[in-house]
């Protein structure tokens, strides 16, 4: 009897990759890097503001080098005449994330951003609990360093 071969845990992006490789390639996106790194590449502050959603190639002509494409964005209302005006910057940094002339202009769209909701901050110990630890601790004489131990103290244990 032979015995199963192991099944080991792999990430989701392995299993979907092929998936979402052709789906991006639709969309003109040779890889996933310029969306999945769009705030490393643009910038934070311009990514705040705007996506790429699609790069539009346009067709080769015979034996001529191909002309550069368009990067289309998709940028909030309010934020579109910013970006127009940062748009030199962003071709800038595109093509140095490229290595090459690869996007000749940008095309805006403007549309809700689809928000990634960031995860809250944990809210700090109760005050009440943080002083009723404090005031268990009077060999301690230094006042900042109790209260330090004592919201540790709140925030491993609980109450």
């Amino acid at each position: 009897m032979s015995k199963p071969s192991r099944s080991f845990p792999r990430p989701l992006s392995d299993l979907l990759g092929a998936t979402l490789n052709e789906r991006f390639a639709q969309q003109g996106f040779a890889s996933r890097e310029l969306i999945t790194r769009w705030a490393d590449i643009a910038g934070a502050d311009i990514a705040a503001h705007c996506e790429p959603t699609r790069i539009q190639w346009p067709r080769a002509q015979g034996d001529e080098d191909p002309e550069p494409a368009t990067l289309v964005l998709r940028v909030e209302g309010p934020s579109a005449l910013e970006i127009q005006h940062l748009s030199a910057v962003i071709l800038e940094r595109v093509n140095r994330f490229f290595g090459w002339q690869a996007i000749g202009r940008i095309a805006l769209r403007q549309a809700p951003l689809r928000r990634r909701d960031k995860p809250r901050s944990p809210q700090g110990p109760a005050a009440a609990d943080v002083e009723r630890v404090a005031a268990a601790l009077p060999q301690i004489d230094d006042g900042d360093l109790r209260t330090a131990l004592a919201r540790l103290h709140v925030a491993v244990k609980g109450k």
